[in-house]
């Protein structure tokens, strides 16, 4: 009996024994030589092909048709834009509201003056503008192509068969009685001619089109962008040369533009002035300058134009963008008002054009200077 109890006790020792050194090996792991680091093999870059198409950054459902920009309001998308007719004379500077146009067109009328038409892509937007003009048939044969309301003071009486003949969505300051129109009290005080004072309040626009129950939703041929835009993250500067200063002379009165690399645009200026949006206090810009050559003569003796507006094969004209230039072709479907302004280069494939705001000037022929 003693040997089992000696046996039992001996047994409980070397237990404890080992149990006491497993738990000394827990508590301190052996050390190891330390082992050379070997460095993973890169696997080499797989070679890109030429030709490779790059995946190009998605366009934005509230895509600008008139400039490729993601800038419209919910409301707007597949909405038609806003054409005003702007008094661009010097003695009715400075403008007020043209600051936000998307695309300013710039052509001669009587005396060889100028009038702005100011387009706007998204018709909640538009803001009051200062002075107001009145029409030239010109202008709204340019405006249907962009399926555009078109917005006016006044009007030449001569071609009003013609404009009716276009049966477009006219918003007139003479016989409008929605509120729309008025006069800028601030510059009659200022002693400017009555004609420079009228102004179009852009944010009413919306209320007064639902009131009046004017069509907005874009014709279906007019839904897609209203030219052929580069890549949303692409700058392409046009080829044939360098240029940073464009002079053009209408005859009367004068437009310039000066390159700003650091912005990227073409600031404007009227007869050697910087032209300013009194409101927002910045100069024009234009991340596009189109100089198009047209025929232009003088049609009756108030020295009202006939302007050939739709252009042609031979059509000539010049892309400025991005410090660069290039000739260029334009057009519209001949006698087609509502067609697309189409511009082409010299091998006379349609033209790819920045994402940004433009500037289109009809003009006389060789009347302009690129450097």
């Amino acid at each position: 009996m003693v040997t089992n109890m000696r046996l039992k006790r001996v047994m409980l020792i070397a237990a404890v024994m080992v149990m006491a050194g497993a738990f000394t090996g827990c508590g301190k792991k052996e050390e190891k030589p330390e082992q050379p680091k070997i460095e993973k093999e890169k696997e080499p870059e797989a070679e890109k092909t030429v030709g490779e198409v790059v995946e190009e950054p998605e366009i934005p459902a509230n895509q600008n048709l008139l400039t490729g920009l993601g800038d419209l309001s919910e409301g707007a998308i597949g909405k038609r834009p806003v054409a005003v007719m702007v008094n661009n004379v010097e003695k009715a500077m400075p403008q007020y509201g043209i600051g936000q146009a998307d695309i300013i067109f710039e052509i001669p009328v009587e005396g060889d003056v100028t009038r702005f038409m100011a387009l706007y892509g998204d018709y909640t937007k538009v803001p009051k503008i200062c002075p107001i003009r009145s029409c030239r048939y010109y202008f709204p044969a340019i405006s249907q192509g962009f399926d555009a309301f078109y917005v006016n003071w006044g009007i030449d009486e001569t071609v009003s068969d013609y404009l009716k003949s276009l049966n477009m969505d006219q918003i007139e300051g003479i016989t409008n009685t929605g509120g729309l129109f008025g006069r800028d009290q601030d510059k009659r005080n200022q002693g400017y001619a009555l004609e420079h004072t009228g102004y179009f309040d852009g944010t009413q626009l919306p209320s007064y089109i639902e009131s009046k129950g004017l069509r907005t939703d874009l014709k279906e041929d007019k839904k897609g962008p209203a030219f052929s835009f580069n890549g949303m993250e692409e700058q392409i500067k046009p080829a044939s040369s360098d240029c940073t200063s464009v002079q053009i002379d209408f005859g009367s009165q004068s437009a310039a533009f000066t390159y700003d690399a650091e912005k990227m645009q073409y600031l404007k200026q009227i007869n050697g002035n910087p032209q300013m949006d009194a409101v927002t206090g910045e100069q024009l810009g234009f991340t596009n300058v189109f100089v198009l050559e047209t025929e232009i003569s003088v049609r009756d003796d108030m020295g009202h134009k006939n302007l050939d507006w739709d252009g042609g094969a031979d059509a000539k004209g010049y892309y400025i963008s991005n410090g660069g230039m290039q000739p260029i072709t334009w057009s519209k479907e001949e006698g087609k008002e509502d067609s697309y302004l189409t511009f082409y280069d010299e091998s006379g494939n349609v033209l790819n054009i920045n994402r940004g705001k433009s500037y289109i000037a009809l003009n006389y022929k060789d009347k302009a200077t690129f450097q």
